[in-house]
């Protein structure tokens, strides 16, 4: 079976340096698991005493991961990270200490969820700032502000944004001054004190190493960068964290040379992804390897082949076919064989989605 690496304390050493790291910019964070779905051996083996214990709280974006980080650790603190729907407002409640929120009447579904559980659920209103995902408008937030600051069992801890995950609008100063801005209008417009001004994601955090982030953000939640070393802005190391924390590796199943070009009819029937061919290479022959993992563990997009001489050819819901050319070394030598494993570096979304499958096996590593 194909299996995933998953390198713990790589990881966890990743968490212990960003908690130092923000601790020393005055920063409180949230970690953000959402790529684990939930998985309660990582919540586990990553999720140590001496991992967690600078760290604000712990989110994700899916209720059952909420439920099963609280299984493991009744005392964690825990963060809902997306606006709830109106719907869960009892189990968004009873699972999250603290919830983002956009929506006036979710947060009133939230204050009834309270009052029956005999609760105060915190809250961070989210502000639209360019990105077009969730957000209050600008020219709504003091009338927003006004109606929520009165409800009995809501208690309104800060204000935040989300840049760059969808349109990918960068974080800049000047954003993140508006967020710092509307935030002190809020707190003299009503006489109230935010606690938190929740700046972003992994994709800001070059701005706190840059020394251009308003002092007034106080407050991030961060996956990737604890994950796998990157700040997702260019893709790059962040603070010499570690980036090799995940390896991907598939079986050849079957290993022979074949055709370049398909033979026969082609039409819109097939059910997997193909790359392009050229007619004019019909006689012209490589060898296919073809491995035991197929679309519904993960996209062909978001794992990449260690060895670069290997090419993609097709993929379909449970087989990917590669080509390795003529199958041998530079000294000649036979390069693959059936039984043999084939190396990828996955992606975040590579790796979110071979945790979510059954057929892949996960293996933790504790080696540095």
């Amino acid at each position: 079976m194909a299996e995933l690496i998953i390198h713990s304390e790589r990881i966890k050493q990743n968490i212990k340096d960003l908690s130092d790291f923000f601790k020393s910019n005055n920063i409180e964070w949230s970690l953000v698991t959402k790529v684990f779905s939930g998985d309660k051996t990582f919540l586990k083996t990553i999720l140590t005493k001496d991992v967690i214990k600078n760290i604000n709280s712990v989110g994700d974006s899916r209720l059952t991961s909420l439920r099963n980080l609280r299984a493991v650790n009744p005392d964690l603190r825990t963060i809902y990270i997306k606006p709830p729907a109106e719907v869960y407002a009892d189990e968004v409640v009873e699972y999250a200490d603290i919830s983002l929120n956009s929506s006036l009447s979710t947060i009133e579904a939230l204050n009834q969820a309270a009052k029956k559980q005999n609760k105060v659920h915190q809250i961070i209103i989210m502000i639209e700032l360019g990105e077009l995902r969730e957000g209050v408008r600008r020219d709504d937030i003091i009338d927003f502000y006004e109606k929520v600051f009165n409800l009995s069992n809501i208690d309104v801890i800060g204000i935040g944004s989300n840049l760059g995950c969808m349109y990918g609008v960068e974080p800049t100063y000047d954003k993140l001054l508006q967020l710092s801005l509307y935030k002190e209008l809020i707190s003299a417009k009503f006489n109230k004190e935010l606690k938190y001004v929740s700046g972003g994601t992994s994709i800001t955090l070059p701005l706190i190493e840059n020394k251009v982030v308003p002092k007034e953000i106080n407050h991030f939640r961060v996956g990737e960068a604890a994950f796998f070393g990157l700040s997702p802005l260019e893709n790059k190391q962040f603070n010499n964290l570690h980036t090799e924390t995940f390896e991907f590796y598939a079986n050849i199943i079957e290993l022979k040379e074949k055709k370049l070009v398909p033979d026969g009819i082609i039409n819109d029937a097939n059910i997997g992804h193909t790359t392009d061919y050229d007619e004019s290479n019909v006689q012209e022959t490589s060898y296919k390897a073809i491995l035991d993992v197929g679309l519904l563990d993960v996209d062909k997009g978001d794992i990449e082949a260690e060895d670069k001489d290997i090419s993609f050819v097709g993929i379909t819901s449970d087989m990917l076919v590669i080509d390795v050319g003529t199958n041998k070394d530079k000294s000649g030598n036979v390069k693959y064989k059936v039984g043999d494993k084939i190396k990828f570096k996955p992606s975040y979304m590579g790796v979110a989605r071979l945790l979510i499958s059954k057929f892949i096996d996960k293996v933790y590593k504790n080696d540095m």
